[in-house]
């Protein structure tokens, strides 16, 4: 029980924080940490992280952090390209998918450590300068375009394929991708993530249970926890400076890289 509960706070926290990588770290932990299997522990995962988003994203609009004209659109897009990622999921070897996916979260966590690296620390990277998506410094909200319309369903459209894919979440497209193309805080990029992964996990998991999900106390453990992990990652994510979150996004990058590697080698 206590090894339950400290994955599922691990879980939680970093989703918390990140407003990635929950989904993707939460099958590896149960597989390995807890003894389930992939058909198992796959259920169990997307309730938790869905559970858990849902409650960060309404924490995240009570603090008015997540933009959330940006997820709805972000989520319908990806509603549509999902099936199209797991047609193509049918049609391509698993090996390549995952060791694809493995290569995809090194340039990805890469390219955040650099962008922590040059970040200064007193300006929290909000300047508008090169951004597609600006976000008003008066009113908080996107200043909407056709240029910033097309630029949040490309990342809801990438999301979504790598989601039908790959079967994770698309925190780890949506995190970066609104960090380079705007000028939100890292804090609102997290919640607005956190928004987008609720939404699609949502209707998932809905399906779950009708179509008769059961899940153990071991398995409500693991996700109570998480919530509360969740709670205790967006109620410290304020505190941490923006370079840091992102210096914690990449390094959670590579472990995740090593995981689906290891997984398509077949070691877990």
């Amino acid at each position: 029980m206590l090894l339950t509960s400290l994955l599922g706070l691990i879980i939680g926290s970093i989703l918390g924080l990140t407003g990635a990588g929950g989904g993707i770290l939460a099958v590896p932990a149960l597989v390995v940490g807890l003894g389930f299997s992939m058909s198992e522990a796959t259920p169990v995962a997307l309730v938790a992280v869905g559970l858990a988003s849902m409650l960060g994203a309404i924490e995240g609009l009570r603090r008015k952090t997540v933009r959330y004209k940006a997820a709805l659109l972000m989520s319908a897009v990806g509603a549509l390209t999902a099936p199209l990622g797991i047609w193509a999921a049918g049609r391509i070897p698993n090996v390549w998918l995952l060791t694809m996916f493995s290569g995809v979260m090194v340039i990805v966590g890469a390219r955040m450590a650099l962008q922590a690296y040059r970040t200064d620390a007193h300006t929290d990277d909000t300047l508008p300068d090169g951004k597609v998506c600006i976000q008003s410094t008066e009113t908080g909200r996107f200043v909407w375009s056709s240029a910033t319309a097309l630029t949040l369903g490309a990342i809801g459209a990438v999301s979504g394929l790598f989601t039908g894919m790959l079967g994770v979440g698309g925190g780890f497209i949506i995190v970066p991708a609104l960090r380079h193309f705007s000028n939100v805080a890292m804090n609102g990029v997290v919640a607005t993530s956190l928004m987008v992964i609720a939404l699609i996990s949502t209707a998932t998991v809905a399906g779950a249970f009708a179509g008769g999900l059961t899940l153990s106390t071991t398995s409500w453990l693991f996700i109570g926890t998480t919530v509360t992990g969740m709670l205790l990652g967006r109620l410290v994510a304020p505190r941490i400076p923006a370079r840091a979150l992102q210096w914690g996004f990449a390094m959670i990058c590579v472990v995740v890289a090593m995981i689906v590697l290891a997984k398509a080698r077949g070691v877990l």
